[in-house]
């Protein structure tokens, strides 16, 4: 009995405290909106942003390697129409040359397409070293609420806009 009475009190607790985090509409830094870490992250992954390439070397170009992406819907502004997203992808670069080199985005509707690419100097000696990066991309335009998709460099990630983010 003692037993049963115990085991009832843990769920209670574990029920009452996940409510109390949906009710409070808490969610982690990393799947907020606006959120940014600079530099240097806990997980070790430095923030990239993009850079032009430089006039003096030839570049070949890839499809970027990437582990997840967090679509970030913002809130509701009254004085816009619409919601705006951005999205957070985190990946590693697989030696010391390579960098990021653009993001494209095609939206056709409900479905967004970006290309996400890096860049590594022909014939360069690079030490092969995987560094960590993230990178926050906001995408073209703003969203009604409902369901979208986002495919980066081919892979579908369906996500959806709500009217309280």
């Amino acid at each position: 009995m003692r037993i049963r009475w115990m085991a009832s009190t843990v769920v209670i607790l574990a029920l009452g405290t996940g409510c109390q985090v949906a009710r409070q509409g808490v969610r982690p830094p990393d799947e907020q909106f606006g959120h940014r870490v600079e530099g240097v992250d806990q997980e070790g992954r430095e923030t990239v942003v993009l850079v032009p390439p430089s006039d003096e070397a030839e570049y070949r170009t890839d499809l970027a390697a990437y582990e997840s992406v967090t679509v970030r819907p913002g809130t509701a502004d009254p004085d816009l129409a619409g919601i705006a997203v951005e999205v957070l992808v985190k990946g590693a670069f697989p030696d010391a040359c390579t960098e990021l080199h653009d993001a494209a985005q095609v939206r056709s509707g409900n479905l967004i397409e970006v290309t996400l690419r890096t860049r590594r100097p022909q014939g360069a000696i690079c030490a092969t070293v995987l560094r960590p990066y993230r990178f926050y991309i906001l995408l073209d335009g703003r969203f009604d609420p409902g369901p979208y998709t986002l495919t980066l460099n081919g892979d579908s990630h369906p996500f959806e806009v709500t009217e309280g983010r």
